[in-house]
């Protein structure tokens, strides 16, 4: 049973468990407003802003794992639009971040961390230029599908994973789940995207 006295011991974890989900929500939003509904020319720019103000929450918030997937995630999204050798540092940057998360709770964010890890394994070049290893991309996409197996991003990532690596019908029913996936509360914008990429690259793997 609660009392005052441990009531009053509680409160400032919860009030800081706010926080971060206030801080994460606030950075999912800015995110896939850039990702989604931003002009192609201003998305690399707003990103690095973004990077700045995702890297003051982690800091921020240190032994948390979800402040530091999401820097992440920004951090890949900006070298994706920076493009070429001159994102690479960025990439780097990312995987970095993703292990620290993973290190804390690999588990937070319905296992963000993995998938995220696993497409830069995947989309980045190997040795000598990159770090890039498609079996470890396989594996740590398996780990997030084991995690949320009916997620859309999870989903949608193993299914291009599986298009890029020439098995375009083991994807169709990976890609077929990603847009039918259950929508996530404050997500609409971020789920409308990613469902019309699944819907693009499953046209495409049919047509295999």
């Amino acid at each position: 049973m609660f009392t005052a006295a441990s009531i009053a011991a509680l409160s400032p974890q919860i009030v800081r468990a706010a926080a971060v989900e206030d801080a994460v929500a606030e950075l999912q939003h800015d995110w896939e407003v850039i990702r989604y509904q931003t002009p192609a020319a201003e998305r690399e720019r707003r990103f690095e802003a973004l990077a700045a103000k995702a890297r003051k929450i982690s800091e921020s918030q240190p032994g948390r794992a979800e402040p530091l997937v999401w820097e992440g995630i920004i951090v890949s999204s900006w070298a994706g639009e920076k493009g070429g050798l001159g994102a690479l540092g960025l990439v780097k940057q990312a995987k970095a971040l993703y292990e620290s998360a993973i290190a804390i709770n690999g588990d937070a964010l319905d296992g963000s961390a993995y998938n995220s890890l696993g497409v830069l394994y995947y989309k980045v070049p190997g040795w000598p230029v990159g770090f890039g290893d498609k079996a470890k991309a396989k594996e740590l996409l398996h780990k997030a599908l084991a995690l949320n197996p009916k997620g859309i991003d999870p989903n949608f990532f193993y299914g291009e994973y599986l298009v890029e690596a020439k098995q375009p019908e083991q994807a169709v029913v990976y890609l077929e789940r990603a847009i039918q996936a259950p929508a996530r509360t404050g997500r609409q914008v971020a789920d409308a995207g990613r469902r019309e990429e699944a819907r693009v690259l499953l046209e495409k793997a049919k047509a295999k």
